[in-house]
């Protein structure tokens, strides 16, 4: 596996960590565990999935479909609908 370079994955890792923080009101450890244990997280360190055309908001939505359905690729962002 070729990885996402490490600022695109810095800047994602604040980002998302924020927006969790935000709306679950975690801890920003508790949260940075959370999304680095995902498999969105694992997806946006993996280069051949070019995840970095997303925003922030769009990895959150994608993290989120995740947590609530078991898997990222329920998220809207990915199944295509229209944002």
């Amino acid at each position: 596996m070729t990885r996402t370079p490490v600022v695109i994955m810095d800047y994602y890792n604040k980002a998302v960590v924020e927006l969790i923080c935000e709306k679950y009101g975690y801890k920003p450890m508790q949260a940075f565990r959370e999304f680095t244990a995902s498999e969105i997280h694992r997806m946006l360190s993996d280069k051949k999935f070019e995840m970095w055309d997303f925003g922030a908001p769009a990895i959150f939505d994608m993290w989120e479909a995740e947590k609530i359905t078991g898997n990222p690729r329920n998220s809207l962002y990915l199944r295509g609908d229209s944002v």
